[in-house]
């Protein structure tokens, strides 16, 4: 018996394997039994890149199912919101090696970022000259701010700092994209 994935509209919607009991072919070749996972990986990351289009959108307020984990990876832009809703919103960012989210502060907004891919330093504190709070955050740290809180994120890796965000209320504007931190701070 062979397994392949499926490679269809709904391959992000219905992850579960399919078995065959002839070999299969997919864009790597004919299977000469069941794929590696490696091989899985790769596919179900070409499903999902081919699911976007080219284009990430804000699929908020409607219902949706995505990939956090893939889709955070994937992102290349600083931020892009992927979801916003009337009381939360989603989104991706992604920031350069030595670079950072820079010092905010939300007053009416709590957060959660959780990171996805590589290494940093969060700090946290009550004024923007006192920041008393400081971790180390990796791949499935999860980081949660309190509203009125000043914080900053510092990619302190050698590879891009992937991570998404989640506002409640929703921060940013329906369908933010903003491709630099240049980008976002002249927007705000």
């Amino acid at each position: 018996m062979y397994y392949a994935p499926c490679m269809c509209q709904y391959s992000l919607q219905y992850q579960y394997p399919y078995y065959f009991n002839n070999p299969v072919y997919y864009s790597g070749g004919w299977s000469e039994g069941a794929i590696s996972q490696d091989e899985l990986e790769h596919l179900n990351r070409m499903a999902f890149l081919q699911s976007l289009n080219g284009k990430v959108k804000d699929h908020g307020p409607h219902p949706y199912v995505v990939n956090i984990n893939d889709a955070a990876k994937e992102n290349n832009t600083y931020r892009t919101a992927i979801w916003t809703g009337p009381h939360l919103q989603v989104t991706l960012m992604s920031i350069d090696v030595g670079g950072d989210i820079g010092l905010e502060v939300h007053p009416n907004n709590d957060q959660f970022l959780r990171i996805e891919q590589g290494r940093g330093v969060v700090r946290m504190g009550n004024n923007k000259n006192n920041l008393t709070f400081e971790k180390q955050v990796r791949k499935d740290s999860a980081i949660m701010v309190p509203a009125g809180t000043w914080h900053n994120v510092i990619n302190a890796g050698n590879v891009p700092l992937k991570l998404y965000s989640i506002y409640a209320p929703p921060h940013h504007p329906y369908g933010t994209i903003h491709r630099t931190k240049a980008e976002a701070i002249a927007e705000e």
